[in-house]
């Protein structure tokens, strides 16, 4: 497929999905990915016959122009870098030893235009939390109940006429989901069913009017909690 990948077209696709902005100098957000896999490949090690690490702690430094070019796409570039990398991982073998961090941070030294990648490894915990991504933008789901619809008076708005003011509600207790729809005109469909009230795993699709609404669960790196002091030793007095 020649130097762009599907790993960079990934990428590309989706920042442009949820964007529709074009760079027309600096960096590239398909440049930052294509820098991230190179980094992976090149750092990878064989452990054992059938493990290979690769570093799961990345930080991106870019000039102070491009990083707040990329700040300006918000957490949906992160998203979508750690998405990416753990697809490419997983084509390559790779494993890690810990959540995937990824830090994109400003650096003076660096020249507009270019890409340095530092990468360590690093052991931690993970954490989930649910999200739903409509139009290619994710809300997390922050509450134990969220409604959804085209009203200024629902948690999430939809710009989609085919839908009710409120016509979903997302429920989410911290481990499981559930939809229900809330007596929308037209209905609300899952695989072209219509439901009232439903179950929702990971990568369920709900449609509403015209708008897809996909319910997720995403990892969220929690850093590793770092041992504590030793207590201090109490010498005892020698007797004289």
């Amino acid at each position: 497929m020649g130097l762009l990948d599907s790993f960079e077209k990934g990428l590309e696709r989706a920042v442009n999905s949820a964007f529709a902005k074009t760079f027309r100098s600096g960096i590239q957000p398909v440049e930052i990915a294509s820098a991230l896999r190179r980094e992976l490949d090149t750092k990878a090690a064989v452990v054992s016959r059938d493990r290979i690490l690769a570093p799961n702690s990345l930080t991106v430094r870019l000039s102070p122009s491009d990083d707040e070019k990329m700040r300006a796409l918000g957490p949906t570039l992160g998203e979508e870098l750690d998405t990416l990398v753990q697809k490419h991982a997983k084509s390559q073998g790779y494993s890690f030893a810990g959540p995937v961090s990824i830090t994109i941070t400003e650096d003076d030294t660096v020249p507009t235009g270019t890409i340095q990648v530092d990468s360590g490894t690093a052991a931690g915990q993970v954490s989930w939390r649910a999200v739903v991504e409509i139009d290619g933008v994710r809300h997390p789901l922050t509450k134990s109940r969220t409604v959804i619809g085209r009203g200024s008076d629902a948690d999430i708005t939809v710009a989609d006429a085919g839908t009710s003011r409120k016509h979903i509600e997302i429920l989410w207790d911290g481990e499981r989901g559930m939809v229900r729809d809330l007596g929308s005109t037209n209905g609300s469909t899952i695989e072209g069913r219509k439901f009232r009230e439903a179950p929702l795993a990971p990568d369920t699709v709900v449609r509403i009017g015209r708008t897809d609404v996909i319910f997720r669960i995403v990892p969220q790196a929690t850093p590793p909690i770092p041992p504590k002091p030793p207590l201090p030793t109490v010498e005892r007095g020698r007797p004289s």
